[in-house]
Order: C-alpha cells, then structure tokens, then sequence
C-alpha cells in the first residue's frame, strides 16, 4: 500500500479537461459542503486521462481516470486564474490509486476511462462496471511550441475535515480544440446531477497528449494558510492558466 503522504509523480499522460455550464444548477450547488462556495454561474469541470505504462509514474502504477469537480468561488491557485475546484467524483480503474487518494479525500470509486484520438477526431468514454456512464467527442489538432504550467487546487474531506492541494503541473495543448459533444449516459448515476446544459455551453478547456503533474506531498487543513509556491516561468513558454489533469 502506498504511503498517502509520499508525493507521487505522473508524466506524458493523454488528457482531455473542460468545463461547461449544468443543466441543474441547483443540484451542482447542492453537491459543495458547508464552508465552500460554488461560483454563481455553478461551472462544472471534467477530466479524463490514461496512463499507460507504469514507467510514467513515481510509484502509482499504470491506471486511467474520469474525475468531476465543481468549480469554487474565492479559491483560485497562487498562479492560475482557473478557480480550484471540489471533488464530487474520481473515478479509477486502479485499486491502488483509489486507495492513496481515498486516504488524501478524494470520493474514489472503480470506473475505467478510454481516451483515443483518430484523424482529428477525440473520442473519449468512462465506464464504471462495464457499462458507458461518459461520453465525449472533439475535434482536435496538433501540438506545437507552446506549453502551460502552473497549480491548480482541489478540496476534499479527509475525516471531516476539510483539506487543499495544489497540484503543479505542465501541459502541451494542442490546437485547434473543440468540444462536440458531452453526454452523460446513465439518468441513474450520482454523477448525472453533473450534467451540461443544452444547449452546450463550454468555458474553457484543452486536450493534450502529454501533461504531467504530481501529487504533492501534504494536503493542507483548509483552516490553515496554504503556501503560495514561487514558480518562474521559462521565457520560452507562456501560462495560459489551464488546470492540472491530477
């Protein structure tokens, strides 16, 4: 079993994260514990990414992963300007990632995510017990010389108790990128309160072929003051402030 406060390192991961306005803004509100704040507009955000090769990882092994996040008001990262986010689901294929983010706070259950590009086309598609539960279509390019890096932050509860973490990482988006379609498969599952408006109104987001990023070494108490870690950017590359795929 993994020590859930050793930080573990995940590189050249495909990953596709946007986010997108609900269909029942309520129902999202109504997902984020007392002492957080959802944003006004109840953005929510979706990741989804595969690892293949456990070569990519610090000690975590091989795994893909779909997780679900409302997007928080007053609680961006100390050098992004996409706000941090609140876990609601985190879903993995690995019994040994459930089980080192279980212990950080993460809502981890099984699930598998496929990730596959073809021609320009994205396709990607979560699956928990075997059946469709995600689905997701876009078109997308290739990448060029632009990189992003940075943080970003995800609260969960660990013992009721509330904790933060920033995850630094870096990305190679590619372009162009756009989202086709988003369909939530399963009227049934704690995931479809989740669900995009329609029409679908998209807020921001990418996919890359390689991003890599880690899991850092402590959450914080959210009580106490979370460090702001000084991050020089190379000349050469440019924030564009996208989220990390943690």
């Amino acid at each position: 079993m993994l020590d859930p406060a050793a930080p573990q390192l995940v590189v050249n991961a495909p990953t596709l994260m946007f986010s997108w306005l609900p269909a029942d803004p309520d129902a999202v509100a109504a997902l984020v514990p007392a002492g957080l704040r959802a944003r006004p507009d109840r953005q929510v955000f979706l990741c989804q990414y595969v690892v293949d090769d456990e070569c990519q990882t610090s000690g975590v092994g091989a795994y893909s992963l779909t997780f679900l996040a409302v997007s928080l008001q007053d609680m961006d990262p100390p050098d992004g300007d996409i706000p941090g986010g609140w876990w609601t689901h985190y879903l993995a294929s690995s019994h040994r990632i459930r089980t080192y983010v279980a212990a950080r706070g993460a809502p981890a259950a099984a699930g598998e995510t496929l990730v596959q590009v073809r021609g320009g086309r994205l396709s990607t598609e979560t699956r928990v017990d075997g059946r469709p539960l995600i689905r997701v279509a876009a078109r997308v390019g290739y990448t060029g010389t632009e990189a992003h890096n940075g943080h970003h932050r995800y609260v969960t509860a660990r013992e009721d108790e509330l904790v933060v973490t920033d995850f630094p990482y870096v990305a190679e988006p590619v372009s162009p990128f756009e989202i086709e379609s988003v369909e939530f498969l399963d009227p049934e599952h704690p995931v479809y309160p989740l669900r995009p408006a329609n029409p679908l109104q998209i807020c921001w987001g990418f996919y890359s072929p390689r991003v890599s990023f880690a899991y850092p070494a402590r959450p914080d108490a959210l009580d106490e003051p979370v460090s702001a870690p000084v991050h020089q950017v190379p000349a050469r590359r440019t924030r564009g402030g996208l989220p990390s795929a943690s």
